[in-house]
């Protein structure tokens, strides 16, 4: 059902490709033949200019898990009140992130702070790519401003940290493939009898694509002794696949930063300009308060285009 869902969802973004491509022609056709049509023009060349962007960025997002659901935890840095507030002014705008583009978002774990902003929050995304698009934001965010806490109205620089991880789904199911195992008969040579022992009742399976080997010679059976391997089979694959994620998990925890001065991997400058920029894209953008409104797309693209350069380099 979610592959269905995808390719009907790429199926009718060609459509809408196509549709406002031909609306663009026909006002062209129009401004053509001296109708006032520029108003009209801009708005859908606008309009499919937003549509390219998003197309363009999904494109970028192939890694394993970017197709995931996210769980993202926001911590504040040292600074107390003015960095827990920042913390919840991040927050927000990944929370109005989410709402533009249509996800669903779940409070896990919410703690306030004393006196403003917060502690700590851990909330899931959920919504295609939630994962890919917000890899761009692990690291540690600082925030320079003129303190609304602060009397004398000095500036002052915060810290705070994000931090992202895909949403593993536990229930596994352990498919094996028929062609993808070894079966192995042999004489057991444990205790049981006369029949244990004079026939090749026990089986060892050896999982080829793993090397994972499992083997049974405890029954008088050869098939109850094949049954009984191929379930230590199942768990062990399925502890196999966990270690795969925990491993996942490991590298996206070891990205983390000391959340301090020269970590940052972005910096929202409110005092003495308006500025935010990206430290490892080099991208900036004036415009503050759109940002801080969840409008985070440039700097995903940003991100993601300097992800797949590093890929190819």
């Amino acid at each position: 059902m979610r592959e269905r869902k995808r390719l009907q969802e790429v199926v009718s973004l060609e459509s809408d490709l196509v549709r406002r491509t031909e609306d663009i022609g026909a006002y062209f056709d129009l401004a053509g033949e001296g109708e006032n049509v520029a108003a009209d023009l801009q708005r859908e060349l606008d309009a499919l200019r937003e549509l390219v962007d998003r197309v363009e960025t999904e494109t970028l997002l192939s890694g394993e898990n970017d197709a995931r659901n996210a769980i993202m935890t926001i911590h504040p840095g040292a600074g107390g009140t003015e960095s827990q507030d920042w913390a919840e002014m991040l927050l927000r705008m990944y929370l109005r992130w989410a709402e533009r583009q249509r996800f669903q978002t779940e409070m896990y774990d919410y703690q306030p702070g004393e006196e403003a902003g917060i502690k700590s929050a851990t909330f899931a995304v959920n919504g295609e790519y939630a994962f890919g698009y917000l890899t761009s934001e692990i690291g540690v965010h600082r925030l320079v401003r003129i303190s609304p806490f602060d009397q004398a109205k000095r500036r002052h620089t915060s810290f705070a940290s994000v931090f992202v991880s895909p949403e593993i789904d536990d229930s596994i199911e352990v498919v094996i493939k028929p062609e993808d195992l070894r079966v192995d008969t042999y004489r057991s040579s444990g205790k049981g009898g006369q029949h244990v022992n004079t026939t090749d009742s026990a089986v060892r399976i050896t999982h080829l694509p793993t090397g994972l080997v499992a083997s049974c010679q405890n029954e008088r059976s050869q098939h109850k002794n094949k049954e009984k391997a191929m379930s230590m089979l199942r768990s062990k694959l399925y502890e196999f696949e966990m270690e795969k994620k925990r491993e996942v998990t490991k590298q996206i925890e070891d990205s983390k930063l000391d959340i301090d001065f020269g970590s940052q991997i972005r910096s929202y400058v409110m005092q003495p300009y308006r500025l935010i920029k990206d430290h490892r894209t080099k991208l900036e953008v004036g415009d503050v308060d759109r940002v801080v409104d969840g409008d985070l797309r440039p700097f995903m693209q940003a991100y993601l285009r300097m992800r797949r350069g590093e890929k190819k380099s």
